[in-house]
């Protein structure tokens, strides 16, 4: 179990990349390259336990989650059971979060269920922009259900995306489907529900800042971009009126917490706010104490 008196930082936002069972998916090494370009990640795809090793190393803690976009895609991701298997193996530095299609219908509301009673997962990760559904789509509500009804956060992928990115028509990948004002509908509607917005909101920030201070269940992770690149009106945000709303994410493997702490430490943001954004915020929101 985590203890999170040891950890230094915990970062919310974390992909599973790699099976141990699954075989190498040949279609998908053309999106794969794209995105390794993009995000000049030189790290590779790390399984899970490789993760886990790396973040035990710098005594934090992570979210990690695949992203179920097979539907849309036709690349498979790493199976919910397996991330959440490897996670319980590796559970002083990991949080299981799970991704399901809402597209998969009633059959996605049963796994859902499943994966929270049998697995003990803690949220779920919607891409929407890869899943290719608006996150306000009622499509989707009997799945929110579900996660509403445990009171776990679920968590959108929201602005410009690097999946794609430099591809032929960006690899199909359309970008309006990720804007967060389609999150504010979902907010309304599932009050019981966290939801934490994924990403510096680019082009539409202002939406994602307006989002969140009008919806108390609304969190904003800081996942993606370098800090270097925040928007000023992002750190004043963070700074102040937002200060308990932002979270600690990278984006590990494609942005490693070294490269994104080291650019933090670098911004005015304040000493008590450091520190609320890189772990005491989560803690609270993933009920991690106490």
């Amino acid at each position: 179990m985590l203890n999170v008196d040891e950890l230094v930082a915990i970062d919310v936002h974390t992909h599973a990349e790699k099976s141990c069972r699954l075989p190498t998916d040949e279609e998908a090494a053309e999106m794969e390259a794209a995105k390794a370009k993009y995000f000049k990640n030189t790290f590779g795809q790390p399984t899970v336990s490789e993760v886990a090793a790396y973040y035990r190393e710098r005594k934090m803690a992570c979210v990690i989650f695949p992203v179920d976009g097979e539907l849309a895609t036709g690349m498979r991701a790493v199976p919910n059971d397996e991330v959440a298997e490897e996670v319980a193996k590796n559970s002083d530095v990991m949080i299981p979060f799970a991704s399901i299609d809402p597209r998969r219908g009633k059959l996605g509301v049963k796994e859902a269920r499943r994966l929270i009673e049998e697995y003990g997962v803690k949220g779920f990760k919607f891409h929407p922009s890869v899943q290719a559904f608006y996150p306000n789509d009622p499509m989707a509500y009997p799945l929110y259900e579900v996660i509403a009804e445990y009171k776990l956060p679920a968590l959108f992928h929201t602005g410009q995306t690097g999946i794609g990115a430099g591809m032929p028509g960006g690899g199909g990948v359309r970008l309006k489907y990720s804007n967060p004002m389609h999150i504010d509908d979902v907010a309304a509607d599932f009050p019981d529900m966290p939801i934490i917005m994924a990403h510096p909101s680019f082009p539409w920030q202002e939406e994602a800042l307006s989002v969140a201070t009008h919806k108390p269940s609304v969190y904003i992770d800081l996942s993606g971009w370098s800090p270097k690149y925040f928007p000023q009106i992002l750190v004043q945000y963070a700074n102040g009126l937002l200060k308990h709303k932002m979270l600690f994410g990278s984006d590990f493997p494609l942005i490693t917490p070294d490269r994104w702490l080291e650019d933090f430490a670098k911004l005015p943001i304040k000493d008590e706010v450091r520190q609320l954004i890189l772990k005491d915020n989560a803690v609270k929101l993933l009920g991690l104490k106490g």
